[in-house]
């Protein structure tokens, strides 16, 4: 079973949000790193861009596949984590810790209409 931490906001496409002051932090899903498997590169959004949700804004490769990450609410890319430069494989270590980009100026009230905890442990078990 995936974790899924309570204090998150989730998107259908494995994204999770996590507000910290006017921040919001961007990361993929326990769900999603299982999946893809072992992440071997990612490719993260410019510094300073605007993004609209469900835009694709960056990619994660894995030994089995590419993916698209969408933008889960709008916003403009305050900073990325320069911590997977390097070491892509942290995403599979604790997908939660390991953020990819943080969001400024985004929409509060999209963020609001991501999917809680629970919504999120339902809309997995349809996947099955």
């Amino acid at each position: 079973m995936s974790k899924i931490p309570t204090d998150l906001r989730y998107s259908k496409d494995h994204e999770w949000v996590r507000l910290e002051e006017d921040l919001a932090y961007i990361g993929i899903t326990d769900y999603a790193q299982d999946s893809l498997g072992e992440v071997v590169y990612v490719e993260l959004p410019p510094v300073g861009e605007s993004y609209e949700a469900n835009e694709e804004i960056a990619n994660v490769e894995s030994v089995k596949a590419a993916s698209a990450i969408y933008n889960p609410i709008a916003g403009t890319v305050a900073g990325v984590n320069e911590e997977l430069d390097g070491s892509p494989d942290l995403i599979n270590e604790d997908s939660y810790t390991h953020y990819l980009y943080t969001l400024q100026d985004f929409d509060a009230s999209e963020y609001e209409n991501l999917l809680d905890a629970a919504g999120y442990a339902e809309f997995l078990k349809t996947l099955d």
